[in-house]
């Protein structure tokens, strides 16, 4: 039975960018410091893991997705990231297809949307799944085929410890940031209500719906305030429904997906060979596990 790899490209993108020296650049004096960390870490990704099937999932655009489409906030509150982090994206992705690996980026659906749908289009066959991230939005996919990976902090996430780690269940994380909010991405939650409130009130209630069915319980339970609790979960009724959509990783990109699209072989040789000289990558090379024959 395959296990396969689903890569959220950004963190580690982003993470190389700000943790590798921006001394690092090509041999004409363009920065290099993402695309190299970014290499290292598949490289290692490869060693540790040794996947036989592998999908990365690239973001189209930073600040924006078809949420902007029904609420322009969403992530409104980023930056654009550096154009000297910009000017490596390009380069993050040729290394990711001359490694050997299947490669997503749509302009309206995010990465995690992509890793999302590829799940729910093999999730029938005989396979599990790591996706790889440091991202918690993601948590929401773990179940008994399904497991996260934070690959940075080595930390793997079941069922069982995203309900140690976030006080709820994996199904029940878009409800937590429906109500507690992501400053990370703009999702505005409820005001005034917090994450170790959020869980309380889940751990009572399965879901933000059935919460709101039943909100005249809220001010029974065993919380402090919980009589004001209970009034700005009634003032913000529509922002916590607005948050779960906003929160719910989409299952729908228009992409292709099978086993055989995601078996991973080795790199191409003649690929790496000649964008590593482009990039002025040396030693690294001796890293690359190249195709067979």
């Amino acid at each position: 039975m395959p296990t396969i790899y689903l890569i959220d490209a950004s963190p580690y993108i982003f993470r190389a960018y700000f943790s590798i020296p921006s001394s690092i650049k090509t041999p004409d004096g363009q920065p290099a410091n993402a695309v190299y960390g970014y290499t290292a870490f598949l490289l290692d990704l490869v060693k540790r893991a040794e996947p036989t099937h592998i999908a990365v999932a690239f973001d189209g655009s930073l600040t924006s997705s078809f949420r902007n489409e029904f609420y322009p906030e969403y992530k409104a509150n980023r930056e654009l990231p550096d154009p000297e982090l910009t000017a490596q994206l390009d380069a993050c992705w040729q290394v990711t297809e001359a490694l050997g690996m299947k490669a997503y980026i749509d302009d309206r659906y995010e990465a995690d949307d992509i890793i999302g749908t590829i799940i729910a289009k093999l999730a029938k066959k005989d396979c599990d799944f790591v996706v790889v991230s440091s991202d918690k939005d993601l948590a929401q996919l773990v179940n008994k085929q399904t497991k996260l990976w934070d690959f940075a902090k080595d930390r793997h996430f079941d069922a069982k410890t995203v309900k140690q780690h976030f006080g709820v269940r994996a199904n029940q994380i878009v409800d937590l940031l429906a109500l507690m909010g992501d400053a990370v991405d703009n999702i505005p939650g409820v005001k005034g209500v917090g994450e170790k409130t959020a869980a309380a009130l889940l751990a009572k209630f399965a879901s933000v719906e059935a919460l709101y069915q039943k909100l005249d319980q809220v001010e029974k339970m065993e919380l402090r305030g919980a009589a004001a609790i209970r009034a700005k979960l009634e003032q913000n009724r529509e922002m916590a429904f607005l948050s779960k959509q906003l929160a719910t990783i989409a299952c729908e990109a228009p992409l292709t997906a099978g086993l055989n699209t995601l078996k991973y072989a080795g790199a191409d040789r003649r690929q790496i060979e000649a964008l590593f000289d482009r990039l002025g990558f040396g030693k690294i090379r001796e890293r690359v596990q190249f195709r067979k024959g």
